[in-house]
C-alpha cells in the first residue's frame, strides 16, 4: 500500500480527521534539554561556544575570525554562479518584491472636533536575523528561503538584516546562497547553524550582535531553539512539517494530483500529503499515478514513507463536505483542483495559501509566484498568517489631548478609574482640571 484510502463518513475516517484537527505539536521534546544547554553555553561563552559547536558538527577548521563571510567571498560567489541562475534569481526576487510591497502598512491619525488626536505609528524593528538551513551539507542551497525572508524585511525598512547558515566541512557557504543574499541587500552573513546560531542571534556574541526578530526554517533543533528564545525576540512561527491538502472533483487530473502529493512527501517522512475527493475513480487513478511517479524521484524512499505513514486519500460525498473538512484541517497549502475553483474560494476560511486550478502547482508558490512560502502549519492556519512585511513591523499608539478634550472626557476617565480602585489615575486627571479652572 502506498497511501491509505478512507471514507470521511466512517468511524475510521472521522477519527483520522479528528486527529488532524489536533495535530499541533512543539516538536520533538527529546532535544529540549540539549537545546537549552546549547543556548546557555552561547549566552555564557559567546563566540567560543559558537565556534566549538560549529567545529564539532559542521566545519572542523572554523575559527572566530572565520565566522563572518568576507566581502571577497561574496564577490567570488558572484563569479561562480551561472548566468541562468542569476536570471531566475532576479525574476523570483522581483515577483516576491512586487507582491510584498502591497503589504506595507502606513502610519495613520484620527482627529475629533475637540482637538483629540489618536493614531498608529508604524515602524520597523531595528534588526532581523534570517536562518537558512544548510541543505544536505550545502549541496542543495535553499535560495528561496533567502528571498522569502530577506525581501519582506527589506521592504519593512529593517536597518540591519543578518543571515546565518551552516558551512560545509571546508568552512564554505554555497555560492548560490551568498549571491541570493547579495541580491536582497544582505551582506552581514555568518557561518553557523542549528541551535547555536539561533542563540547567537537572540543573545548576541562579540562577533554576532543580537537581533530583534528571527525568521527562517530549520530542523528540530532550530525549531526548539526558536521556541526557547521566543519572547526575548520575535519569531516568525513554530513551524511543523510541510503540508498539502488537495480538493479534487471528478474532472481533476490524477497525474497532477499525484505529482503535488509527492512534492510535499519528498520533504520529510513527517510531511503531510492529503487528497479530499468526491470521485472514487480519481482516488484509484491517483494511487496508480503515485506508484508510477515514485520511482522517478531522487528522494523516493522519503516520499514513500511519508505517504505510507502520514498520507491519506479521503472520500467525501460532495464539494460542500470537502470544503467543510478542509477548513477543519486548516492546512498549510490548499489546492483546489476542481471545475470552477474561484467559485469555491469564498468557502475557504482556514489555509496558509490557496492554489486555484489544475495548472497551479504548490511548487509555483514555493519559488516564483510572489506570495510568501513561509506559512502556518499544524493547523495554525486557523489563527495565523503567512510571513510578510508585518513580521518586521511594530505599531505604537498615538494619543494627543487638547485642554477642551480632557475636560470633555474627565468625568468618564475618573469614573472608570474609581471603579478599578486606581485613585492615582483619577487624581492625574483631577489635578489638571483643577489647575485649568484656576487659571
Amino acid at each position: 500500500m502506498t497511501i491509505r484510502t478512507l471514507r470521511v463518513e466512517t468511524e475510521q475516517g472521522r477519527q483520522f480527521v479528528g486527529d488532524l484537527r489536533n495535530r499541533f505539536s512543539f516538536g520533538d521534546g527529546g532535544c529540549r534539554d540539549s537545546v537549552a544547554t546549547i543556548i546557555e553555553e552561547v549566552k555564557t561563552r559567546g563566540d567560543e561556544a559558537v565556534v566549538d559547536y560549529t567545529r564539532k558538527f559542521d566545519a572542523p577548521i572554523m575559527t572566530v575570525a572565520g565566522l563572518r563571510v568576507s566581502d571577497e567571498e561574496i564577490e567570488t560567489a558572484v563569479r561562480e554562479v551561472e548566468e541562468s541562475f542569476l536570471a531566475t534569481l532576479r525574476l523570483a526576487a522581483e515577483r516576491i518584491r512586487c507582491f510584498h510591497e502591497r503589504e506595507m502598512e502606513d502610519s495613520w491619525l484620527l482627529t475629533r472636533d475637540d482637538g483629540t488626536v489618536t493614531g498608529r505609528l508604524v515602524r520597523p524593528v531595528d534588526s532581523a536575523g534570517l536562518y537558512v538551513p544548510g541543505g544536505q551539507g550545502g549541496s542543495t542551497p535553499l535560495v528561496s528561503s533567502v528571498l522569502m525572508n530577506g525581501i519582506p524585511a527589506l521592504i519593512a525598512g529593517v536597518g540591519r538584516r543578518v543571515m546565518v547558515t551552516p558551512p560545509d566541512a571546508q568552512g564554505r557557504i554555497n555560492p548560490a546562497l551568498l549571491v541570493a543574499a547579495r541580491e536582497v541587500g544582505i551582506t552581514e552573513i555568518y557561518k553557523c547553524g542549528s541551535a547555536w546560531a539561533i542563540a547567537a542571534l537572540a543573545y548576541g556574541t562579540a562577533t554576532i550582535p543580537a537581533v530583534d526578530v528571527i525568521v527562517g526554517p530549520g530542523n528540530q533543533y532550530v525549531a526548539e531553539a526558536k521556541h526557547q528564545v521566543m519572547g526575548r525576540v520575535r519569531i516568525d512561527m513554530i513551524a511543523g512539517p510541510s503540508e498539502v491538502l488537495i480538493v479534487a472533483d471528478e474532472e481533476a487530473d490524477p497525474a497532477f494530483i499525484a505529482a503535488d502529493l509527492l512534492a510535499q512527501a519528498e520533504h520529510d517522512p513527517q510531511a503531510l500529503a492529503l487528497l479530499l475527493t468526491t470521485s472514487e475513480e480519481v482516488a484509484a487513478r491517483t494511487v496508480a499515478q503515485l506508484e508510477r511517479q515514485l520511482p522517478r524521484l531522487s528522494r523516493q524512499e522519503v516520499a514513500r514513507r511519508s505517504l505510507f505513514e502520514r498520507g491519506a486519500i479521503l472520500l467525501v460525498t460532495d464539494l460542500e463536505e470537502a470544503m467543510h473538512v478542509a477548513n477543519e484541517i486548516a492546512i498549510e497549502h490548499l489546492e483546489l483542483q476542481v471545475r470552477d475553483p474561484w467559485q469555491w474560494l469564498p468557502r475557504v476560511r482556514h489555509a496558509g495559501a490557496v492554489f486555484l486550478g489544475g495548472f497551479t502547482p504548490e511548487a509555483a508558490g514555493d519559488y516564483v509566484a510572489g506570495p510568501n512560502h513561509v506559512l502556518p502549519t499544524m493547523g495554525t492556519a486557523r489563527i495565523a498568517s503567512a510571513l510578510g512585511v508585518e513580521t518586521f513591523l511594530k505599531k505604537s499608539s498615538i494619543i494627543s489631548y487638547s485642554r477642551e478634550a480632557l475636560f470633555n472626557d474627565a468625568d468618564h476617565i475618573r469614573l472608570l478609574a474609581r471603579l478599578e480602585g486606581l485613585t492615582a489615575h483619577e487624581r492625574s486627571v483631577t489635578v489638571r482640571v483643577e489647575q485649568a479652572a484656576r487659571s
